[in-house]
C-alpha cells in the first residue's frame, strides 16, 4: 500500500476558525472522493473541532485530531509566540513534520510567527541561507510562482539565484508538463538596467545554463502576467510591494466593472447577454484560488493560507498542500539546489 500524504492543518488560524478550516476539509474530500491517498493530522481545540465535523459527513478514517490547549493571536509578536506558542495549534502542527509523520503543514494564522515557528522548528536546509515565500498569481497562459514575497528585504545575488531554483521546483511540482521559465524582477528588460545585486544574479544564471530551467534574463512588472516567464524572482521588499499592488490592481477592476455594471437599466440588461463571459472573468481574478503562499528553503513544506479567507479559499489550500507533497516539491529543491552548488 502506498503511503498516504498526511497535511498537517492548524484548524485554530484565522478568523472564523475552526469553522472555515473544517469547512474547507469537506470540500475537499467531497471533490475527491475517487481517491484515498491522503490523511488530515488536525490541531486545535477537540471540542470546538468536533463541533464542527459533526456537520459533515467527513470519514473519521480520513483524519485525526489533536487537541492544542493554546492559539497564536493576530497581534502576537514572533518574540512573545516563542515564548508562549509551543502548546499551540500552530506549533503542533509544524512539530508535528517531527513528531507525527506529517509531510506538509498549514495555517492561516499570524504570518510572521508562523515564519518564526517554522523555521525554528523545522530548519533551513543546508545549501540555502534564506528562506523566501512563494506565491501564485495567474497569467495569460497558467499560473506564475513569484518569490520573495516578504520573507527576506535584503537579498544578495546568492540568494536571488536559490530562489530561481527553489521557484522553479515548485513549479515544476504543481505543473509537471510545463518547463520553468525564470525572470528577474527589474526596472526594464536591458542587461544594463538594475541594482547591482540584480546584474550579478543575471551573470550567474546567464552561465549556469541550468537543465532545471529556462532563463529569459530580466523582467519587468507589467510583462509579469504575459505568461512567457512563469518563475518570476526578486527581493522580498520588491516582492510584496508587487504582490499589494496586484491585489489592489485586481480589486480595482471588479469593483469598477460592479459599479458601472449596476448603474443604469440598459447596463443590468447588459449583464444578461454577457453573464458567461463575466462569470469566466470574475473566476479568473477569484483571489481564494490561488489562495497559499509556500515557505521554500526549509527542511520540511509550509503553506501559509491568508488569515481572511472563507472555506472556499481555505479548500484551495489545501488542495495545494496535496499537490506539493504529490509532487514531490522537496525532492526538485534538493535537486535542484544541488546544481546550483556544483556550478558556484
Amino acid at each position: 500500500m502506498d503511503k498516504k500524504i498526511v497535511i498537517a492543518i492548524d484548524a485554530m488560524g484565522g478568523e472564523q476558525a475552526p469553522k472555515k478550516n473544517i469547512e474547507g476539509i469537506n470540500i475537499f474530500y467531497n471533490n475527491n472522493k475517487k481517491i484515498s491517498d491522503y490523511f488530515f493530522n488536525i490541531y486545535g481545540n477537540e471540542e470546538l473541532i468536533n463541533k464542527e465535523i459533526k456537520k459533515y459527513k467527513i470519514p473519521s478514517e480520513i483524519y485525526r485530531i489533536y487537541h492544542s490547549n493554546t492559539v497564536v493571536s493576530d497581534d502576537e509578536t514572533p518574540l512573545t509566540a516563542i515564548k508562549n506558542s509551543k502548546e499551540s495549534s500552530m506549533w503542533n502542527s509544524i512539530n508535528s513534520q517531527i513528531t507525527s509523520n506529517s509531510d506538509i503543514s498549514l495555517s492561516a494564522g499570524n504570518t510572521g510567527v508562523l515564519f518564526v515557528i517554522s523555521r525554528m522548528i523545522l530548519k533551513t536546509m543546508e545549501q540555502v541561507s534564506k528562506p523566501a515565500l512563494a506565491g501564485l498569481w495567474p497569467n495569460k497562459k497558467n499560473m506564475n510562482v513569484v518569490l520573495d514575497l516578504g520573507a527576506n528585504i535584503d537579498c544578495d545575488e546568492n540568494n536571488l539565484v536559490d530562489f530561481a531554483e527553489m521557484g522553479s521546483a515548485l513549479f515544476k511540482s504543481l505543473f509537471p508538463s510545463e518547463n520553468p521559465k525564470v525572470g528577474l524582477l527589474n526596472i526594464g528588460s536591458e542587461e544594463i538596467k538594475g541594482t547591482e545585486i540584480l546584474k550579478k544574479a543575471y551573470t550567474i544564471l546567464q552561465e549556469m545554463k541550468s537543465n532545471d530551467f529556462e532563463f529569459n534574463g530580466f523582467i519587468e512588472a507589467n510583462k509579469i502576467m504575459d505568461g512567457e516567464t512563469n518563475v518570476i524572482v526578486t527581493d522580498g521588499f520588491t516582492g510584496n510591494i508587487a504582490l499589494k499592488t496586484a491585489e489592489g490592481t485586481a480589486k480595482f477592476i471588479t469593483d469598477s466593472l460592479k459599479k458601472y455594471l449596476t448603474e443604469t437599466i440598459l447596463a443590468k440588461i447588459s449583464i444578461i447577454f454577457s453573464y458567461f463571459a463575466l462569470k469566466k472573468f470574475k473566476s479568473k481574478l477569484d483571489p481564494r484560488k490561488f489562495n497559499g503562499a509556500i515557505f521554500l528553503g526549509l527542511k520540511g513544506p509550509v503553506v501559509k493560507s491568508h488569515g481572511s479567507t472563507d472555506a472556499l479559499g481555505f479548500y484551495h489550500s489545501i488542495d495545494l498542500c496535496y499537490r506539493i507533497i504529490k509532487g514531490d516539491l522537496m525532492e526538485k529543491i534538493r535537486s535542484n539546489l544541488s546544481h546550483v552548488a556544483n556550478k558556484k
